[in-house]
């Protein structure tokens, strides 16, 4: 959830200075800081039990599961984001030896908001398909039933949606699924 940029440009590792003081989280694009905002009810349970779900899946295995506080850098155009869900999978691999910034996400989710669906399909999208590790991108409608699962097929992302609460999102690279009625469980849209 984006809101007002500050004016100051600032370089990457300015940044990670500031970030790791703040109280409140800040994403970074092309050397300006953004203030992250919080959430409503849906987007919070629609993280929350999508996050479980995969973390149950995934237990013992060699994926893992973050949620929301995950700071994911895309070196190509030094940026860094908080996805609402992350997914790696063998050895996170870090920026630096702080273990707080991932740069091999395999899966990435963001549960859209009125103020951030623009950037998180557009801008946000853009710089995550320069990830060479990422094979899966979601974005989950928090105001209707509706995933958009865009799946990496060699230079290529194919969008499949779902509409149903009965429909059930594959996950192929983490061999995960989501059941959409799992994941708006706790929403007025069920």
């Amino acid at each position: 959830m984006a809101s007002a940029a500050v004016q100051t440009y600032l370089t990457p590792e300015e940044y990670l200075t500031f970030e790791r003081k703040a109280i409140i989280k800040h994403e970074y694009r092309k050397g300006h800081i953004v203030a992250m905002s919080g959430a409503s009810f849906a987007h919070n349970f629609i993280t929350l039990d999508t996050a479980t779900g995969l973390n149950i899946q995934l237990s013992g295995g060699e994926c893992q599961v973050a949620a929301s506080d995950m700071r994911i850098k895309v070196p190509q155009t030094n940026s860094y984001f908080y996805p609402d869900i992350v997914v790696f999978c063998g050895e996170p691999i870090s920026e630096d030896d702080n273990f707080d910034t991932l740069l091999n996400p395999t899966v990435i989710i963001e549960v859209l908001s009125p103020s951030t669906e623009t950037y998180d399909r557009g801008e946000k999208f853009e710089n995550y398909k320069q990830l060479a590790s990422l094979q899966e991108y979601l974005l989950v409608a928090q105001d209707q039933i509706k995933v958009e699962h865009f799946s990496r097929h060699n230079s290529e992302w194919i969008l499949t949606e779902y509409c149903n609460v009965a429909d059930v999102v594959l996950l192929s690279s983490i061999d995960c699924e989501l059941h959409l009625r799992e994941v708006y469980a706790r929403t007025q849209l069920v």
